[in-house]
Order: C-alpha cells, then structure tokens, then sequence
C-alpha cells in the first residue's frame, strides 16, 4: 500500500514507517498539519494514518478539511485521546478507523489489511515507472527478463522514487523517508545511494526510466514517453 504517516513524534514516526516498509509498503512522512494537508490534495494514497496531536494544525482538523474537499482516503487516527466522545468527534469528521497510543505494531498492520479488504484491494506488490518495475515481494527492479536485487536502502529509495515519479525529492526528504528523521550521519549517504541504485538502473539498459540530478535541488525519477 502506499500510505502517508503524519506524526510528530519523531521516534514513534521512525519506528512506524521503518516497519511499515518492512511489510512491502510504501510511506511518506510528514510531521505537520499543514504539511500533511498540502501532502494528501497533491497525492493519492491509499490510507493515511493520521496523529490527533500535530503541534500547528491539529489531525482533526486537518481530517475535516481534506473531507470537505471531497478526499476519500481511509484514515486512521493515532492518538492517545481515548475517551468516547473524541472517538466520536474522530468518527464524524470522517476517520474510518481509530487506533489510541500507545499501540502494537501487529494490530496496526492488521487494521491497514482490513481497510485494504474493505477497499476491495490488497497491497500494492508491483509500481511501474516507464518501462521498469519495482517488485515489492522480491524487492527488486525488473525490465523485461532482467532483473536486479536491491538491498533494503536501495529498496527504500527505489521505493521513494517510484511513488512520485516526476517530483523533485531533495536531499534531506530522501533522508528523512529512508534513514529516519533522527539520522545524524553524513549527508552524502544518499548521493551514495543515489549512484548505486542509478547504476542498477543501467544494468537493465532502459531508455525511457532513469535518475535525473535537478542541480541544486535534488533528484527525480524521470519517465519518458
């Protein structure tokens, strides 16, 4: 699935998202409202799991506005309000699950399939960019016949890539979806990785996906026609 986790809390969103891409999903993280408002009118999700508690503008809020504007993506609440009557305030502004901290791992997981079951679908397993495919189970890329494994940061970028193909994702967006917001190691690691995963790229020798630097401001998944 591909799923935007808005968390503040900065261990719990790191420990969240590195397990959910575990699992195969895909994840985008934001830590404010505003951003998450921004995020999820400017991108299709398949659930967003969503914190009451955001330090600007709060998750229920935030829930109302993307529901009047008509945005139907399952949500779930995270949020250590537990007491009936903000269930119910969760509820009617329009969350589709609600799930009180702290919580297991495994009844999150369980939660997001029952979602993707009520939604009539299942984890998305393969995500096509041009002519090139991410296989999810075998955490590969694939063109064609030919096909290269990634390591598990190469996965996790790939997987960074290929969920927004066409957008600039800058140094320290690709940092913070793939090492964790609390990594405090050398930047260049991702300009490493950047050139790993390009070079397993070329090994397939496809013309129409690569890596593009965007000078000053970071990379992009480029798709030709």
């Amino acid at each position: 699935m591909r799923l935007l986790l808005v968390e503040d809390e900065r261990a719990l969103a790191a420990a969240v998202g590195r397990g959910l891409r575990e699992e195969g999903h895909v994840v985008d993280l934001c830590e404010t409202g505003e951003d998450a408002l921004a995020q999820g009118r400017r991108l299709s999700y398949d659930a967003i799991l969503l914190d009451w508690g955001l330090p600007d503008l709060d998750g229920l809020s935030v829930l109302r506005a993307w529901r009047r504007e008509g945005l139907q993506t399952p949500v779930i609440m995270l949020t250590a309000r537990d007491a009936i009557p903000e269930k119910v305030a969760g509820f009617e502004a329009g969350a589709d699950d609600y799930l009180p901290k702290p919580f297991a791992f495994e009844e999150l997981l369980a939660r997001l399939g029952a979602i993707a079951r009520r939604a009539g679908g299942a984890a998305v397993l393969r995500t096509e960019a041009g002519d090139v495919v991410l296989d999810v189970r075998r955490r590969a890329l694939a063109r064609g016949d030919a096909e290269v494994t990634l390591t598990a940061r190469e996965f996790d970028l790939a997987s960074a890539f290929f969920g927004h193909p066409g957008d600039v994702l800058t140094r320290g967006e690709l940092m913070t979806r793939v090492w964790g917001p609390d990594f405090d190691g050398e930047p260049n690691v991702v300009d490493v990785y950047v050139g790993y995963l390009r070079r397993k790229l070329g090994h397939l020798a496809s013309a129409r996906t690569r890596i593009e630097t965007v000078r000053g401001l970071g990379w992009r998944l480029v798709v030709a026609r």
